[in-house]
């Protein structure tokens, strides 16, 4: 199966180019103030080595917007200003050189407040966020938060469009899924702008990933979206993860590794986790780059059930038995490996093919 895409016109993030044939991009953003600029560095490389393309910084007052010209200075990746409430905080980033401003129409949506902005705009050939969260949309006169969205989402990219700008980029994020899902799908059919995808508010790391997962899953499937967050009350870190594992599994995007393993049962007589999360931390983004046009297939198989047919079906494999495992690779076996060695085995035998540096 392959995901066809919905038609998008192309914005220019920074160096980055979103919507059209581009990759989906993975955003994030910081999660210190914007004033402590040291801080927000660090993070934002951090950010930018796990895999992240965008970050979005929260502007609260003039001294975010002023970090905002210290920041840009010291990183490489595409920032946004997040603004709200306050227009003039939006002239100021502008000021200082950001890549794109997300304005909330739900507090900020003053006919000659939303000029000046896309005035400066225009100035600085960057583009507008239309960022709309169901928290915050102000709609009153739709049933259903769903029209809420999409009828704020609609109003105010006429009003901007009025002003003759065109560089927008739109999201439309409720913490319910199925509110998210129903938005995003009417607002698709309505409009040719690259779409920001996310769900808002979604809790806890886990149950945020999940939902975001089932969410974000639904609108890719149907070639809806752009560029896309996964919003967790975790390190920013993780949510590039979350988001990397969901475009990786609908095939998206390919960092590298595709790892495959059992959830382990009463027949599995090795620490079949321990195994799983340290070749994780061993080839997380950043750690290894991998010359296959593909994601290298890895399967850890903890018994003899399915583990030789997956191992075999792997580019490199192995199914364990009591306290040795059975290596195959390109669907042969190669020999036998004990459980203390595999993590290092598994690693020597994708650097002799696949690995660049």
């Amino acid at each position: 199966m392959r995901i066809k895409r919905r038609k998008s016109r192309v914005v220019k993030i920074g160096s980055l180019s979103i919507g059209g044939a581009n990759p989906i991009a993975i955003q994030s953003m910081a999660k210190c103030k914007t004033s402590e600029v040291a801080k927000v560095i660090r993070q934002v490389r951090g950010l930018e080595k796990a895999g992240c393309e965008i970050v979005r910084l929260a502007v609260k007052d003039s001294q975010d917007a002023a970090a905002l010209k210290k920041i840009k200075r010291q990183v490489k990746i595409p920032l946004v200003a997040d603004i709200h409430f306050d227009y003039r905080l939006a002239l100021e980033a502008i000021e200082s050189g950001v890549d794109k401003i997300r304005l909330n129409p739900g507090n900020i949506y003053k006919k000659e407040e939303v000029k000046k902005v896309v005035s400066g705009l225009k100035a600085a050939k960057i583009p507008l966020r239309i960022g709309l969260n169901s928290g915050s949309v102000k709609d009153v006169s739709s049933k259903g938060m769903p029209d809420k969205l999409v009828n704020s989402a609609l109003g105010y990219i006429r009003m901007v469009e009025g002003f003759k700008f065109y560089d927008i980029v739109v999201s439309l994020k409720a913490s319910d899924v199925l509110d998210t899902v129903s938005a995003y799908k009417k607002l698709a059919k309505l409009c040719d702008y690259p779409l920001h995808l996310g769900v808002t508010a979604t809790g806890s790391p886990f149950s945020g990933a999940l939902k975001t997962s089932v969410a974000l899953g639904a609108l890719l499937l149907d070639g809806i979206g752009d560029t896309i967050r996964v919003s967790l009350t975790d390190e920013p870190v993780q949510e590039v993860y979350a988001a990397r594992c969901i475009l990786e599994a609908l095939g998206l995007r390919n960092s590298g590794v595709s790892l495959i393993s059992c959830p382990t049962c009463g027949r599995c007589e090795v620490d079949l986790v321990k195994i799983v999360r340290e070749l994780e931390e061993k080839l997380e983004p950043g750690a290894v780059r991998f010359s296959s046009a593909r994601p290298l297939k890895v399967a850890v198989m903890g018994c003899v059930v399915n583990g030789p047919g997956e191992a075999k079906e792997a580019d490199i494999g192995v199914a364990f038995g009591k306290s040795e495992g059975l290596l195959f690779k390109k669907g042969k076996p190669v020999k036998k490996i004990a459980y203390s060695d595999c993590v290092d085995i598994l690693l020597k035998e994708m650097a002799k093919e696949y690995v660049l540096d």
